[in-house]
């Protein structure tokens, strides 16, 4: 009686060690939920006739509902979006800035793949669309970026703003018109000559006092910024954006600038 009882045991142990075995199994197998359409999105690469091009860090698509906003590396873009649930979308390109950029290359083809009727493949870390010649873009998710803060933020001048048109600075002035604004006071570099004025905040608008600079004399494209930037600083109210990384500000008379955050490292 002791041994039919010790063996019967034993069987129930193992009987119950193998169902546990083959529902961690099963529990393994299942396959991970796959990601939304809707979202933040990084684009990793391009590929069209057999040619693969991987995308400069920048590169982005942010897709909603019903428009999608993002990217192409250098340039931003707007594009208006319908969703077929999940398998297709179909994009009509919007609104886009015109700066001259360094991968000009790649901003040329994302903008030829992104738009009209797209396929989608959902896997389980990435999105790739599918133009009807089987042209792709593939995308990781990207988590959603957080806005850079107005004041005590390091604003690099990079780009002038004239309407809907967006022009980078001449080479000869990239990088030298730097400002930041801290406990009321906006003070840095115009290109050339060191100011400070007083910055008030009121809502979405930003308004510059008289400004106070150095007087060197300040030629060619590099002097041409620094005027540009002194009469925008004096003309009144700006309305100010902040998009992730890029500050635009803009007159009422629909000139601005953009201006991008520094990075840690810089």
């Amino acid at each position: 009686m002791r041994r039919y009882r010790y063996v019967h045991a034993t069987a129930a142990l193992a009987a119950l060690a193998l169902a546990l075995t083959g529902c961690g199994r099963a529990e393994e197998g299942r396959a991970a939920p796959l990601p939304e359409v809707v979202g933040s999105w990084s684009v990793e690469s391009l590929t069209s006739g057999g040619r693969t091009v991987h995308a400069p860090e920048s590169a982005r698509v942010d897709i909603g509902h019903d428009k999608a906003t993002g990217s192409y590396g250098c340039n931003g873009f707007t594009a208006q979006v319908v969703l077929d649930g999940t398998s297709s979308m179909t994009v009509t390109p919007g609104a886009t800035t015109l700066m001259s950029c360094a991968d000009q290359d790649f901003e040329t083809q994302f903008a030829k793949l992104f738009k009209g009727r797209l396929t989608i493949d959902r896997g389980p870390d990435r999105l790739t669309l599918k133009t009807a010649d089987g042209s792709t873009i593939a995308m990781t998710p990207k988590p959603p970026a957080v806005d850079a803060p107005l004041a005590a933020t390091q604003w690099t001048v990079d780009a002038t703003v004239n309407g809907a048109t967006v022009t980078s600075l001449p080479p000869e002035a990239a990088g030298k018109a730097v400002f930041t604004i801290t406990d009321g006071t906006a003070a840095g570099s115009l290109g050339c000559n060191r100011f400070s004025a007083k910055a008030t905040v009121e809502g979405s608008t930003l308004t510059f006092g008289p400004l106070t600079s150095t007087r060197m004399a300040c030629e060619g494209q590099v002097g041409a910024v620094e005027r540009a930037l002194t009469d925008l600083f004096g003309s009144g109210p700006l309305t100010w954006r902040i998009q992730e990384r890029t500050l635009t500000l803009v007159a009422p008379d629909g000139n601005g600038l953009t201006a991008r955050a520094a990075s840690a490292a810089e």
